[in-house]
């Protein structure tokens, strides 16, 4: 069944989501948000009524003032229109190596977020929770460090297997292909080692400092939920911040 799908088109001032942002909206439920509160549900009834009235395509401008509620004080304008699903945004490609109880706490915590695009590696299938989010890839690689091969050079990696063995080779071959950034779950024991073993197999110094180990925010604790806090935390501020380089007004948005 079709609904109309709701995307901001454009935004000055404050708002609660960032142009792109979209939902799906039903007679009976929605996928997706555009922020929440008011504005959402002023979508919601305007969607639904083109659903009932056969419309299929709207644009309104929405201000964020005291006619709905809201203090953000800026203006927001939406696209209405009939679909079947939203499309997913471009997202940095993010390769969690490994689906055990870090691996589980870190697809669960970033599967969630825009612009980040999941790929999931173990060697079984066995191995992986019974249920994934959908718009997680499952690869399934009884040898991983090969798969690296099909990897995007400008992935993220999460290196966090059962194996130390495993984990070592693929960061052999992480340097080996290329990759934007790449951390290793471990102590300071294991990446001690890690770093002899690689620099034996002829990577230079300055190339394995680009792997991250430990991951996350040690701060945070050894719990698998908090070290995936902490890898969220890092990974939306280095997007953030590769966002505000890449603005053309130098960083600054609007309040």
């Amino acid at each position: 069944m079709s609904g109309i799908r709701v995307t901001v088109t454009g935004t000055r001032g404050s708002a609660p989501r960032e142009v792109g942002a979209a939902m799906l909206v039903f007679a009976d439920r929605t996928l997706g948000t555009i922020g929440g509160g008011a504005l959402e549900w002023q979508a919601m009834d305007i969607a639904r009524r083109m659903i009932a009235d056969g419309e299929a395509r709207a644009e309104r401008t929405i201000a964020l003032g005291p006619a709905l509620g809201q203090c953000c004080g800026g203006v927001v304008t939406l696209r209405f229109e009939t679909a079947e699903g939203i499309d997913p945004p471009p997202g940095v490609p993010l390769w969690v190596w490994g689906a055990g109880h870090v691996g589980r706490a870190i697809v669960a915590t970033l599967a969630p977020l825009p612009h980040v695009a999941i790929t999931w590696i173990d060697t079984a299938t066995d191995r992986f929770p019974a249920e994934i989010p959908h718009d997680v890839t499952r690869l399934i690689a009884a040898e991983p460090p090969r798969a690296m091969a099909h990897a995007p050079v400008q992935a993220h990696h999460l290196i966090l297997t059962y194996s130390h063995e495993i984990d070592l080779a693929l960061c052999h071959a992480a340097l080996t292909h290329g990759f934007a950034r790449c951390g290793l779950i471990g102590s300071g024991t294991k990446w001690a080692r890690f770093r002899t073993r690689l620099g034996a197999l002829g990577h230079a110094d300055a190339e394995i400092s680009r792997i991250d180990c430990p991951i996350g925010d040690p701060s945070l604790g050894k719990h698998p939920q908090a070290i995936a806090v902490g890898v969220a935390a890092r990974l939306l501020k280095g997007q953030m911040h590769k966002d505000s380089a890449e603005r053309p007004d130098g960083g600054h948005q609007g309040t």
